[in-house]
């Protein structure tokens, strides 16, 4: 069963809070395989890799750390693109038998992909509220911060209603889903031609 997009969002938010607790990722509390599972797998998978980013901005960083935080980010990525192709599948295989409408019509954008966005969306309301709540920062720091967080819950608002519109129109057929792989290439020895070939590097 699909859960509806307020349950979604909760369950990132429960994923962003548990790896706040110490910092660190948590096991995944919902049954393996199931919807829940993977929406709680996909945010830990983006709230890792924010601190990530973070971490290798520092500018007192050696050479070393950056190289290690930057091959850390690929893997993260490559985990990110897996699972929301792992989602997609699900939203195939929840929707694939429901009749299309003679002028049914292909989003360009499916619904995991559409969460993807609000993962990191989610991720940015958590962070940004922080700021709102620093106490080492001028007022004007607040208020801009502030008024960034209330455009970011405006989207939330905006990204909640486009994703409920788009199942519904799956659901009743007057849209219908398709599903394409992203093909990364950069993580791949055998696409890569930096990976297979024999080439001096270009720095």
């Amino acid at each position: 069963m699909l859960p509806k997009i307020e349950k979604i969002l909760a369950i990132m938010r429960q994923s962003i809070e548990d790896w706040h607790v110490n910092e660190s990722p948590v096991s995944n509390p919902y049954n393996e395989g199931s919807f829940e599972y993977l929406i709680y797998k996909k945010n830990q998978i983006d709230t890792v890799q924010w601190h990530v980013e973070d971490e290798i901005r520092r500018p007192d960083l050696p050479d070393s750390e950056i190289v290690f935080l930057k091959r850390k980010i690929d893997s993260l990525n490559q985990e990110r693109t897996d699972t929301v192709e792992i989602l997609d599948d699900w939203f195939y295989n929840y929707f694939k038998s429901v009749p299309k409408e003679e002028n049914a019509r292909m989003n360009s954008e499916t619904p995991a992909w559409l969460l993807d966005r609000m993962s990191i969306l989610e991720l940015k309301i958590y962070h940004m509220k922080e700021q709102t709540e620093r106490r080492d920062v001028s007022d004007e720091h607040i208020q801009t911060c502030s008024k960034k967080l209330d455009i970011l819950l405006e989207q939330r608002n905006d990204l909640s209603r486009c994703f409920t519109e788009l199942i519904e129109d799956l659901k009743s057929g007057k849209k219908f889903l398709k599903v394409y792989r992203q093909m990364k290439m950069y993580n791949d020895k055998n696409l890569n031609p930096a990976l297979y070939g024999n080439k001096k590097p270009l720095i």
